[in-house]
């Protein structure tokens, strides 16, 4: 155990394993008693607790750890309290500081599980945070505090999304939170345009943020993945928003005039992890579906050296959308056809056909073994080489 709690019949679990127990569905019985849990409120037994730690310390040469001391949950009165606190109009009895504060104190609440944030969101929290965004505007305090709250809250309401994305005041007052001075708040907004964008279902609302203000809106994002200093966290934002963006297909032209082809190629060669990996090379595959996306990523020297590396390297997801894009840029010019098959995606485009990678992968590999049929190796000096002398079953199709 490491958070001793009893129950209303007496016995004593761990919270994690209780909780468990009645989440799916045994929420009648005592799992030891089988007596019936009239109530299911949990006591922590302190005493237990503290013998647990006592026994790891005693035990430290064994190579045991002391159990961290577990954060108490949110509690449904306090979340109301604090929601009422920080949603109380300022004046004399409240300030300003004092709503920040309910307003962090729930982000710590947010901070310690996914139980406090879907305590927090049941009790209509969003739709107060979205009216404290969007309404207390002159004070930096309160805008950063909610917003860092509001992306840490499922938006479940397809409403809300909305309510943001048809309002151009809105999407206005977003798009310069891309510009603020924390880095923070920067990367809560893109966050926050991200959620929105995703969870709008009409395509002419997703499209809002590409629209109003569109190259402001494609700059800041852009900024976060460009910024040589950003954290881990910047850069998984960054290329989520810019992916969800990138799917509104009337404003792709914009990403690319904001320079997205060069950040992402540049990123790609740097430090993406392998999620952030297959979303960059998703919205590179997006943005070449068009002629002038394909000039401007066939101009950077690394990117059919990169996408050609990718195949069979990252994931499946990678390898198809870097065959995609390859597929775009080879059929675009003859150049870049060239340019690829120096780079020897021959051999990968075969090892691809009979590889467990995706059927969708497998029919853009074809296509490209098509349009490079001229740049086909030699089959006897492929197959007698020392690389792939034992991959008898690669052969031309």
């Amino acid at each position: 155990m490491q958070d001793p709690v009893t129950v209303c019949t007496g016995q004593t679990y761990d919270r994690a394993s209780i909780e468990s127990w009645v989440s799916i569905g045994n929420n009648t019985t005592c799992p030891v008693t089988r007596a019936p849990l009239s109530d299911f409120t949990l006591i922590p037994n302190h005493t237990l607790r503290r013998l647990i730690q006592e026994w790891c310390v005693a035990n430290r040469s064994n190579g045991v750890e002391r159990i961290p001391t577990p954060k108490q949950p949110a509690d449904p009165t306090s979340v109301r309290a604090l929601l009422s606190q920080a949603s109380a109009i300022t004046g004399t009895h409240v300030s300003v500081r004092s709503r920040a504060a309910a307003l962090r104190r729930l982000r710590g609440f947010a901070r310690d599980s996914d139980k406090n944030r879907v305590l927090i969101a049941a009790h209509n929290a969003t739709e107060v945070l979205i009216r404290i965004l969007f309404s207390e505007t002159t004070s930096s305090e309160l805008v950063s505090e909610s917003l860092a709250l509001l992306v840490m809250l499922p938006i479940t309401e397809p409403n809300q999304c909305v309510s943001i994305s048809s309002d151009p005041g809105r999407v206005e007052f977003l798009t310069r939170l891309l510009f603020d001075s924390s880095i923070d708040t920067r990367v809560n907004a893109a966050a926050l345009i991200e959620i929105v964008s995703t969870g709008t279902k009409s395509a002419d609302l997703k499209g809002m943020f590409s629209i109003s203000n569109s190259e402001s809106v494609f700059e800041g994002v852009l900024d976060l993945l460009r910024n040589p200093i950003s954290s881990r966290r910047a850069l998984k934002i960054g290329i989520k928003t810019l992916f969800a963006l990138c799917l509104v297909k009337s404003t792709r032209h914009i990403a690319i005039t904001a320079g997205a082809p060069e950040i992402l190629i540049d990123r790609l060669a740097a430090d993406f992890d392998r999620c952030d990996t297959e979303r960059a090379l998703a919205t590179v595959e997006l943005l070449c579906r068009s002629p002038e996306g394909c000039a401007a990523f066939g101009e950077h020297a690394l990117t059919v050296p990169l996408l050609v590396k990718t195949i069979l390297r990252v994931s499946d997801r990678s390898t198809e959308y870097a065959a995609g894009a390859l597929l775009a840029l080879c059929t675009a010019e003859e150049r870049w056809r060239e340019e690829a098959a120096a780079a020897g995606v021959v051999v990968q485009l075969l090892l691809m056909v009979q590889s467990e990678c995706t059927e969708r992968a497998k029919k853009k590999a074809q296509k490209l073994l098509k349009l490079l049929r001229d740049s086909w190796p030699d089959y006897n000096s492929f197959a007698n080489s020392d690389d792939f002398g034992c991959s008898s079953q690669v052969v031309p199709f």
